[in-house]
């Protein structure tokens, strides 16, 4: 006697419109879920993580330091008072008869420009400190787009499980009824429902990947949002256009901040070089003063002025070892200069094959090998179904399905994981 089985594009059909209710119209009172774009999600890091604000507080702290940098020396006042005596033809004390008293003011004037080059000093250190500023962001910037990368390939594998599932399931119900009319063992039918179980594990898994990545990024944006209330959107895919070698090289070269700190610390070197110099001058010290004097002797003598200038004898250089330290401190910043350039140009170098070898991969994997992978599954299950086939070529064919879908999604994660390296490398985004 001939049996008729429903085919497999019915039934599928047929779960279709019963899954369709469902994710057209949600559960009534599920919490909403707060979907974020990258550019969102960046915007929010930058404006509330605490790592990221604190060190923009060190930034403020160099620019008060030009302030001091730059400031005058103080004069000084003093006053004195002497000639309290004892009146000779009385033998009293008379403490405010003939006193003497003066007032000097001293200045401390600053040569060959110092007060100049102290300021210009602080001035680099406040730029050296904006770029590593910039480069701890760079750095950061980077684990966010990551952990972003990581939460969209976690959502692409838990929609893959899950539809897998889903078909597995619809697979399970066409073997059952072939079962009951007699068209296959029990014990293949055990098999097939045994396999259930591995769908459900990766289920799971990426239900905790999901979690775990979602985790990461609320920390890193500084968030108490429920992680059931947080979400990421975003393109999960890959572009096979890549500029260049060179001109990812010249983008870093001209954007990379660690290097461009490098560059400043160099020049502060060099400045700070000329204040070592600088301070080895002698500054003279301006001194005025205004005596009262009520001299009996001489009567026109009660009133006097006074100037002096006081310079320090340079008999010995004490400034000479800090001049040979700043000489020094040039060309090791020099020579770290030199390597943060060699480590520019290796980091884009690594980054760009990276890359290049994610998308060599993907290309035959999008045009063709996913392609293959479900039609050979679709035919070895239609074939399984009508008897054209094994039971180990219908669980083959699942299997295979799902390793070359797996593999795909983790390439482009993969990719967008190299692309943030290749973004890491130049100093800026020009892979989005």
């Amino acid at each position: 006697m001939k049996r008729i089985f429903p085919s497999l594009s019915a039934t599928l059909a047929a779960a279709l419109l019963v899954l369709a209710p469902a994710a057209c119209f949600p559960q009534q009172g599920a919490p909403a879920q707060q979907s974020l774009t990258w550019d969102q999600v960046k915007a929010k890091f930058e404006a509330a993580n605490p790592a990221l604000k604190a060190d923009a507080l060190g930034v403020d702290e160099m620019k008060a330091a030009e302030i001091t940098a730059f400031l005058r020396p103080n004069p000084q006042f003093t006053a004195s008072t002497d000639g309290t005596q004892i009146a000779s033809h009385s033998g009293v004390w008379q403490p405010l008869v003939g006193n003497q008293a003066q007032g000097n003011v001293s200045y401390l004037h600053e040569r060959d420009k110092k007060r100049e080059l102290r300021q210009e000093s602080a001035k680099e250190g406040t730029r050296i400190s904006a770029s590593q500023h910039r480069d701890l962001e760079r750095n950061l910037l980077f684990n966010l787009r990551s952990a972003f990368v990581q939460t969209l390939q976690a959502k692409a594998v838990l929609e893959m499980a899950k539809a897998d599932l889903a078909y597995y399931d619809n697979i399970i119900q066409i073997s059952q009824d072939r079962f009951h009319a007699g068209d296959i063992a029990q014990i293949d039918l055990d098999r097939i429902e045994l396999l259930r179980v591995q769908y459900e594990a990766e289920i799971q898994t990426a239900i905790v990947n999901l979690r775990t990545s979602k985790i990461q990024l609320l920390e890193l944006l500084n968030d108490r949002t429920p992680v059931e209330q947080f979400d990421v959107a975003g393109a999960f895919d890959f572009t096979a256009d890549l500029k260049p070698l060179e001109d990812f090289r010249q983008i870093a070269i001209d954007e990379r901040p660690d290097l461009r700190a490098a560059l400043e610390s160099l020049q502060q070197a060099q400045t700070n070089h000329k204040l070592a110099q600088a301070n080895g001058s002698t500054d003279p010290t301006f001194s005025a003063w205004y005596t009262w004097n009520p001299s009996f002797n001489n009567p026109n003598d009660q009133q006097t002025l006074g100037l002096s200038v006081s310079v320090p004898l340079r008999i010995f250089d004490r400034n000479q070892g800090e001049k040979q330290r700043t000489q020094i401190d040039i060309g090791r910043n020099q020579q770290l200069t030199e390597a943060a350039r060699a480590q520019v140009f290796s980091d884009v170098d690594s980054a760009y094959a990276q890359v290049e070898s994610n998308i060599a991969l993907l290309r035959p994997y999008k045009a063709q090998y996913k392609d293959q992978a479900l039609r050979v599954r679709n035919t070895v299950t239609y074939s399984y179904q009508h008897g054209g086939a094994s039971l180990m070529d219908f669980l083959n064919a699942q299997s295979d399905f799902r390793a070359v879908e797996l593999a795909y999604v983790q390439l482009i994660g993969s990719y967008l994981t190299a692309a943030g390296q290749l973004n890491l490398a130049v100093g800026r985004e020009v892979i989005q």
